[in-house]
């Protein structure tokens, strides 16, 4: 038996997957990471906690499965987008990672608008403090040291790589988040990149994702108990990496991923932005593609705020919201925008607020669980609006991600979208297996049609409920005055 190693760095932790040709997965571990939020809208972590936490995960997978751990060939990846890595000439950090969603680089988004006015039609997508150039301007500012002492500048998965191999690149799908490269001719740009303060010399080699982009240090090699050198990936974005895990490569093929932020995936076979609705246009995973992606700044972080502040865990929550619906119905529960950390798609606004209304003395947990999970389909929906128009074409649709799990809060984006959404057994792991999926084809076991083409076993198919569908429609309508 072959396996395949394919690693999912995300905001809140490490997983690693050991996963067959056929996507089985044989192995599984994790490691939790936390962010540092010293101020109101900042989000940040040192990338050293990331290299940690992997290096642990593949120690608990080497001591639990040695045997397993022998027949690995290769090792992907997938990784959180936007945060800056900034090293220096001997591959050290000069500062913390400023993550996707920090908010504190408003002020330099304008500033490189006004430079380069057509920016989001060249990168995908107009400047957003959440992007990584606006936070070069904003270091520059107040931290110039960090980047004096810069040689390169990567992205989060990069560094994790870099850790494994010694081997500085990045890929197209996680360059083009950083504002610095153009999307149609997929390569750095020099305006760009002075716009930004910054220059094409501290920038990485662009590989494939699917291409070995290094070989596992022999000590790690050892350590882990490989067998064989082990060929790393040059990996992609976790929402490319997701829809990689589901086979979704052709145009009109969509993923809805229900994780920290919320994301709905569009692949195109053509270059459609849409800066002016605030879609983010990059390339694809897979060969020749762009995948188009409306983004919910908060989606089950939502509704982990609200367990937290009702000291009631996630799970039991949505539980009291299956129940509370089959009891009494929707009707009386307040609308709500859960926008904690603001609105990307469609208007733009990190400083928007959550909002909400219709809550009384009568409202309880289960009511306003109910009113966040609606409010990330609402938001959803918001997205599907703004990416038809951008002409995307969104035919078969996936929900991905640990809130894909939950089979009310998919129904009720399925309802909205008028369509059937496919769930996969694996839903929550897809970007682990989609970073498997790159290994298998660094390795050379596969092409990258055999790999990253093939569609999984769906766990359930979820229909839009034509009862829902007329009072959705009327709460939506209170969701859109909702005030911003």
């Amino acid at each position: 038996m072959t396996l395949y190693a394919g690693i999912d760095m995300g905001t809140s932790g490490v997983r690693v997957v050991l996963a067959d040709g056929a996507d089985k997965i044989h192995a599984d571990a994790s490691v939790s990471i936390k962010v540092d939020r010293p101020h109101p809208g900042w989000s940040q972590q040192h990338p050293d906690l990331w290299w940690q936490a992997t290096c642990d995960v593949f120690d608990r997978l080497s001591a639990n499965h040695p045997e397993l751990m022998a027949q690995a060939r290769s090792i992907g990846l997938s990784g959180q987008m936007l945060g800056s890595v900034l090293l220096n000439k001997n591959d050290q950090p000069t500062h913390t990672s400023i993550l996707w969603n920090d908010q504190r680089a408003l002020a330099e988004c304008g500033e490189m608008l006004a430079a380069v006015p057509d920016m989001g039609m060249r990168t995908g997508g107009n400047p957003d403090p959440g992007l990584t150039a606006p936070k070069l301007l904003w270091l520059a500012k107040h931290v110039p040291q960090a980047l004096e002492q810069a040689e390169v500048l990567i992205l989060p998965k990069d560094y994790v790589r870099l850790c494994l191999t010694g081997e500085r690149a990045s890929d197209l799908s996680d360059a083009a988040g950083t504002l610095l490269l153009d999307c149609k001719s997929r390569s750095w740009d020099e305006e760009l990149a002075r716009a930004a303060g910054w220059s094409l010399e501290r920038l990485p080699v662009l590989v494939a994702s699917h291409e070995a982009a290094g070989t596992l240090r022999p000590e790690l090699q050892r350590r882990w108990g490989f067998s064989k050198p082990v060929p790393v990936a040059t990996g992609a974005g976790d929402n490319m990496a997701c829809a990689l895990g589901v086979g979704a490569t052709i145009a009109g093929d969509a993923v809805v991923t229900l994780g920290t932020s919320g994301v709905l995936c569009a692949v195109d076979g053509g270059f459609h932005p849409a800066p002016q609705s605030a879609v983010l246009t990059n390339p694809h995973g897979a060969p020749d593609t762009y995948l188009s992606m409306g983004v919910v700044m908060s989606a089950t972080q939502s509704l982990e705020w609200l367990a937290l502040l009702s000291r009631i865990e996630v799970l039991q929550l949505a539980a009291l919201v299956d129940d509370m619906v089959a009891e009494q119905g929707i009707k009386s529960a307040p609308v709500m925008r859960p926008s904690l950390t603001g609105i990307r798609t469609p208007d733009n606004r990190p400083d928007a607020g959550a909002a909400i209304s219709g809550m009384t003395s009568l409202t309880d947990a289960p009511a306003l669980a109910y009113a966040v999970m609606e409010g990330v389909a609402f938001q959803f929906f918001d997205c599907l609006k703004a990416q038809k128009e951008a002409g995307v074409p969104l035919n078969s649709i996936t929900a991905v991600g640990g809130g894909s799990k939950n089979r009310l809060w998919v129904q009720l984006i399925a309802t909205l979208f008028e369509t059937s959404i496919q769930v996969p057994g694996a839903s929550s792991a897809s970007a682990a297996i989609g970073a498997a999926r790159l290994g298998s084809v660094a390795s050379g076991d596969f092409s990258v049609d055999e790999a990253l083409s093939r569609k999984p076993a769906n766990a359930m198919s979820i229909e839009p409920d034509p009862q829902l569908n007329g009072v959705l429609a009327a709460r939506y309508e209170r969701f859109c005055d909702l005030p911003k």
